[in-house]
C-alpha cells in the first residue's frame, strides 16, 4: 500500500465517522423530536452544543475507581468502531482495508466490545454501574451467536469472508432478498453491539441509570460519540453485507452506500425509539428460544442456496 493510499484510507475513515456520528445524533434527536413534538428547528446544532457542553462539565468521580479503565474503555470502543468501518468497500476500487478475513475480523470485534462495556461497568467501582456491566455481559453471548450465523450466511454465495466479495456477490441480486431473515436478525445485534434502545440493558432506567449513572463530562461525551460511531459503523456494514452496498444505478458507488447506511441508521434509531425495552429475562428466552433458531435456519436457507 502506497503512502498516498494509507492516508486517503485514513482520511476516508475519520471524515465517515465524523460525518456518521454526527448524522447519528441528528436522526436520533430528530426521531425523538418527532414522538415528543419537540420544534426541529435547533437540531442541526444540537449535537455540537451537547457535545460543547459535555466537554466543559466537571468530571464525576467515584471512591478508588479504576481510572485508567475509566478513561481508557470508551476510547477504545470507538476505536473499534473506526477499524469496523475500515472494513467497508466504498467502490469497486476503493477499501480502506480489505482483508481477506473482512468478515472474521468484523465478528471479532462484536465480543472486543462487549469487554469493553463490560469495563464501563467495572472500572467505576460503584454498584448499579457493575450491576449494569455483569448484566450486559451475561446477554453478550446471545447477540455475538446469532451475528456469527448471519455473517456466515452472507459469506456463503460470495464463497469468501473478503467484504469486498460479499458486496460484488450483490451485483444482480442482494442479500436481504436472498436472505430475508439476515437483516432483521442482524439489526437486533446492532442495537445490543451498541447498547441502544431496548437492548440497552447497561444504562438501565431500573438500575438507576446502571454504568451510565456514575458518568459525567468527557467520560460521558466519549462513550455518547463511541454509542454513535458504533451504530454507524454497524449500519455500514449492514449496508455491505446486505443492500449491496455501493451497488446502484445511476449515482456513484459512494453515494449510494452512504444512502443505504444511513438508511438503515434511520431503522436502527426509530427502533430504539419505538420498541418498549423488555426484561432481561425475557430477552434472554427470546434470544436463545427464538432468535438464535431463526439465525441457524438463515444460515441453512443460505447454504442450501449456495448449492442449488
Amino acid at each position: 500500500m502506497t503512502i498516498t493510499l494509507l492516508l486517503a484510507s485514513v482520511g476516508t475513515v475519520l471524515l465517515a465517522l465524523l460525518v456518521g456520528v454526527y448524522c447519528v445524533t441528528a436522526v436520533d434527536r430528530a426521531v425523538a423530536a418527532r414522538i415528543t413534538g419537540e420544534p426541529r428547528s435547533p437540531l442541526l446544532l444540537a449535537p455540537l452544543h451537547t457535545a460543547a457542553r459535555l466537554w466543559h462539565a466537571p468530571h464525576n468521580e467515584t471512591e478508588t475507581p479504576d481510572r485508567s479503565a475509566w478513561r481508557l474503555a470508551p476510547v477504545l470502543y470507538l476505536v473499534l468502531a473506526a477499524m469496523g468501518l475500515a472494513l467497508v468497500p466504498w467502490s469497486r476500487d476503493f477499501v480502506p482495508v480489505d482483508l481477506t478475513t473482512g468478515i472474521v475480523f468484523w465478528g471479532a470485534i462484536e465480543p472486543l466490545a462487549t469487554v469493553l462495556i463490560f469495563l464501563k461497568g467495572w472500572a467505576s467501582n460503584a454498584h448499579f454501574p457493575l450491576l449494569g456491566g455483569y448484566r450486559y455481559v451475561s446477554l453478550g453471548l446471545s447477540y455475538i451467536l446469532v451475528s456469527m450465523f448471519v455473517l456466515i450466511g452472507v459469506a456463503l454465495p460470495a464463497e469468501s469472508l473478503q467484504v469486498s466479495a460479499v458486496v460484488e456477490a450483490q451485483s444482480e441480486l442482494w442479500n436481504v432478498v436472498r436472505q430475508p431473515l439476515g437483516l432483521p436478525l442482524f439489526l437486533i445485534v446492532g442495537l445490543g453491539v451498541s447498547f441502544w434502545g431496548p437492548l440497552n440493558f447497561v444504562d438501565a432506567e431500573d438500575l438507576h441509570g446502571g454504568a451510565a449513572s456514575e458518568e459525567a463530562g468527557r467520560v460521558q461525551l466519549l462513550w455518547g460519540l463511541g454509542r454513535a460511531a458504533m451504530l454507524f459503523a454497524f449500519s455500514a456494514i449492514a449496508a455491505s453485507a446486505f443492500l449491496g452496498g455501493w451497488h446502484g444505478p445511476w449515482l456513484p458507488g459512494p453515494v449510494w452506500l452512504m444512502v443505504k447506511t444511513l438508511a438503515v441508521v434511520w431503522m436502527l434509531v426509530a427502533l430504539g425509539h419505538y420498541v418498549p425495552r423488555v426484561s432481561p429475562e425475557r430477552f434472554l428466552t427470546i434470544a436463545w428460544v427464538i432468535l438464535l433458531p431463526l439465525a441457524f435456519l438463515d444460515l441453512a436457507w443460505a447454504g442450501v442456496e449456495a448449492l442449488l
